[in-house]
């Protein structure tokens, strides 16, 4: 299962906007295998995929904004090719977007960039903070609605386990509706002392265990671990992060 691992990158966004490449190659000398793409700060895509394949580093998806994904579908899409990944998934809202109308615009949108891709062998994503718990449409949660299965265009989950817990709900159970419908889960843990903020995997409330276990037996290809803000090094935080998923292996997958 350690293949299956990816740092995400927006974890370390500052350090990447100062030195991509050596960045790249400290995360794969700590031992990850992967990496989720965040945005490029200004690289060339083309560059960026070379040092990639150089250094043995896959691409686990990307993050991609709703309005490139509206407006640069074709820069977008020759990015995934470059980085051998079909997943191109939407990262956020803006406050603007974070209501009934602002939802049902939001799943139309996917919806129409879905019908464009899935036949070129990609697949549409959509990554949920908090937020989406706090509206309802049609009786459900905004999240539940703008990932409403359509066959025929299909939106696929990314779910993020800290951010279902700051929802008050339980990443376990939320994430059973979206069996072999979610490539790739976020894993990302919560500090224990009230607070709930982001931790370092393992050091937190957040079991990941069972978490893990279901994702092997319903289709989950990458396990992204992010931290949004990190106490001390990012670098510090991943290697934690990755130190204990490493050790709890022959756990999770015995």
């Amino acid at each position: 299962m350690r293949e299956k691992l990816a740092a995400q990158l927006f974890t370390l966004r500052n350090e990447l906007k100062k030195d991509f490449v050596g960045t790249l190659k400290e995360v794969k000398k700590m031992g990850w295998s992967a990496v989720q793409i965040d945005g490029l700060h200004g690289n060339d895509p083309k560059e960026i995929s070379v040092v990639m394949r150089e250094i043995g580093l896959r691409a686990a998806g990307m993050h991609v904004g709703l309005e490139r994904m509206k407006h640069d579908l074709e820069a977008v899409l020759e990015e995934g090719r470059l980085f051998d990944t079909k997943d191109i998934i939407c990262h956020s809202l803006p406050d603007s977007l974070q209501n009934e109308e602002g939802y049902r615009s939001v799943r139309s949108d996917l919806l129409a960039v879905s019908e464009k891709v899935t036949s070129l062998g990609y697949r549409v994503g959509y990554h949920n903070h908090d937020f989406e718990f706090h509206t309802e449409l049609d009786g459900r949660y905004a999240l539940d609605y703008v990932l409403e299965l359509d066959p025929q265009r299909p939106i696929y989950a990314e779910i993020d386990t800290y951010w279902v817990k700051k929802a008050d709900l339980d990443p376990l159970t939320y994430i059973q509706k979206y069996a072999n419908r979610m490539p790739i889960l976020h894993l990302k843990d919560m500090t224990s002392d009230g607070r709930k903020y982001f931790a370092e995997i393992g050091s937190g409330i957040i079991d990941f265990a069972p978490i893990v276990r279901w994702g092997e037996a319903n289709g989950v290809e990458w396990y992204a671990v992010e931290q949004d803000y990190c106490p001390g090094s990012p670098m510090d935080s991943l290697a934690s992060s990755l130190e204990y998923l490493t050790k709890r292996m022959p756990l999770i997958e015995g």
